[in-house]
């Protein structure tokens, strides 16, 4: 018999070879993203002191997103993530996608940032 790997194994295991060389620092912290099949989270992190920085989700209270698992949510959290990292003086990110393809939700979320003033 075949033994059939999953795909979240599979994009662990390349976010884990991602992470070996990603490192965010507090000049420039790391924009970590994570995307279920209903939801988008991204959170704006510093591997050095091991601090969240910024964070924005579709389950947070107060979005008024029905379906928090496609490319308008993607790129209203993007934007979102991005204005609250501007406020906390964070103007340059590295971008993570966590393994994820750089394509659909993930890549609305990285322009959406950029557009709002992330440089990455």
């Amino acid at each position: 018999m075949i033994k059939t790997i999953s795909r979240n194994s599979m994009r662990q295991k390349r976010h884990i070879r991602i992470r070996r060389t990603l490192v965010g620092t507090p000049s420039r912290p790391r924009l970590s993203v994570f995307r279920s099949s209903s939801h988008i989270y991204a959170q704006v992190i510093d591997d050095v002191n091991n601090v969240t920085l910024v964070s924005a989700s579709t389950v947070e209270k107060g979005n008024k997103f029905t379906n928090g698992g496609n490319i308008e949510a993607a790129t209203a959290i993007g934007k979102l993530v991005a204005e609250r990292a501007l406020e906390k003086n964070v103007t340059s990110v590295v971008f993570d996608r966590s393994g994820y393809l750089y394509h659909g939700r993930v890549k609305a979320l990285a322009e959406a940032a950029r557009v709002a003033g992330l440089e990455f």
